[in-house]
């Protein structure tokens, strides 16, 4: 590699990373930056910087922009009409009794693919303490099923941002994507649930009686009647769901358009040129899809009596909440675009293909390190999906294989400067080393145990 493209490589991803940590600025501007920078070293006029630039924000939002702010408005009306409340207890009753671990994980796994994680862990937790006290587990085993269940389908299911801007970032097929991130999903839990087992009730005594109090009670003790756990007023173990919303009436807008856009993928293989792949073409278009989820969800799931207003103010603030994401994504295309234009990326390409580290784990590599190196999942499948790029086009690599080896890599050793880190183990109560060994260790489990998958996809995938 030529030693002015591979200083426009380090320094550029240097400016990233250095605006990120020690500066008050956030990614998006550290993107900027570090595309900018990069064009300029690696020998581009500056006109042509900024072209490239503009082009490659402009071209990726017009992917994936709207479908990113779909998908966090259906997030927020499920959070606050009381969906997810819904779909947890329903989960709780299949699973039954012994098996409130295996229930919570379920429940997070469903929830986080259209809520944030930090999001659904406060909005579940008051029932995973309920759970606690009312059938006499630690509390630590429940917290850390439904954290875990959260943190799998975060960081590798579609619509969630990260992975849906990996998608757009690498130009692989959402439906494809949604099916694998599924299927790693389903291999993955069963280790939640495991480390939960294992690792769980030896944490039980280090609870911070402190933040346990904060949080509103604690584990132990099996007692009858109520919980004293109360959510908007009432006790959330004790009391069913709203009458108006069901776990069924609940899951259609999060289930629907994932089935549409499938269904899009399947159509088009199976039965190209056919009067059904055009109507799945449509409709099952990600945008498409997940606007027909946001206007069900709208009219659905807000109990009787719901002010427009009201959900007005929802679909706001989860605008609010999408914009930084989407200018994230932008960003990544910005500094993906400068990459192939200045030869940065094509020159990178052909040095690693010398690497003895198999292409399918290069994105999983850089992932982890952004990871570990800023904390966020979600900027960190953006880096590395935006880094990764030109080397997966120019070697032929599978896009969707990409897309899962980047989010893989994005789980590990969640820690301090993670923000859902102190969610998780704030709310459990647990601080010190006892917190890392709940959190850390399961994050870094997760990522370990994604390797092998992550293999055999590169199999089938290619």
């Amino acid at each position: 590699m030529e030693p002015h493209l591979l200083a426009a490589l380090l320094i550029g991803v240097a400016v990233v990373v250095a605006v990120i940590l020690w500066t008050r600025l956030d990614a998006f501007i550290g993107l900027l930056a570090g595309a900018l920078v990069t064009g300029l070293i690696a020998g581009l006029a500056p006109a042509d910087v900024l072209g490239l630039v503009t082009t490659g924000f402009g071209n990726t939002l017009a992917g994936i922009g709207i479908v990113i702010a779909l998908g966090v408005m259906i997030g927020k009306v499920l959070e606050e009409s009381g969906g997810a409340d819904a779909l947890a207890k329903a989960f709780v009753r299949m699973a039954g009794k012994g098996r409130e671990d295996v229930a919570m994980t379920a429940t997070g796994a469903v929830v986080s693919v259209p809520v944030f994680c930090d999001s659904g862990f406060v909005i579940l937790h008051p029932l995973a303490r309920s759970l606690a006290r009312k059938y006499g587990k630690p509390l630590v085993v429940v917290s850390l099923a439904l954290a875990g269940g959260l943190s799998v389908t975060h960081h590798m299911v579609p619509p969630t941002p990260g992975p849906l801007a990996a998608v757009g970032l690498l130009g692989a097929d959402m439906g494809l994507v949604i099916v694998a991130g599924l299927v790693f999903s389903v291999v993955l839990l069963p280790v939640v649930v495991i480390y939960t087992r294992l690792v769980g009730p030896g944490l039980e005594r280090h609870l911070d009686p402190t933040l346990v109090a904060a949080q509103g009670g604690g584990s132990g003790g099996t007692g009858s009647g109520g919980t004293g756990v109360m959510v908007n007023g009432r006790d959330i173990a004790e009391e069913p769901a709203d009458p108006g919303i069901g776990a069924f009436r609940a899951s259609v807008p999060l289930l629907l358009p994932l089935l549409l856009i499938i269904a899009n993928t399947v159509t088009a293989a199976a039965a190209e040129g056919t009067r059904i792949a055009q109507v799945f073409g449509v409709v099952g278009d990600p945008a498409v899809a997940l606007l027909i989820g946001l206007v069900i969800a709208v009219y659905l799931l807000p109990p009787r009596g719901t002010r427009r207003t009201t959900v007005v103010g929802w679909l706001t603030t989860a605008a609010a909440s999408a914009g930084m994401i989407v200018f994230i994504t932008g960003a990544g295309g910005a500094f993906g675009e400068v990459l192939r234009g200045s030869g940065v990326g094509e020159a990178l390409a052909d040095a690693v293909s010398g690497w003895a580290v198999p292409m399918f784990l290069l994105p999983f590599i850089i992932a982890s390190f952004v990871r570990i190196a800023q904390g966020s999942g979600t900027v960190a499948i953006i880096t590395s999906a935006t880094l990764s790029a030109p080397i997966v086009e120019a070697a032929g690599m599978s896009p969707t294989l990409a897309v899962l080896s980047a989010c893989a890599g994005s789980i590990v050793f969640s820690y301090f400067n993670d923000s859902y880190f102190w969610v998780v183990t704030r709310f459990t109560g647990l601080s010190g080393v006892p917190a890392l060994k709940m959190w850390s260790g399961m994050t870094t489990t997760l990522w370990l145990a994604s390797l092998p998958v992550l293999g055999v996809a590169a199999l089938i995938l290619g």
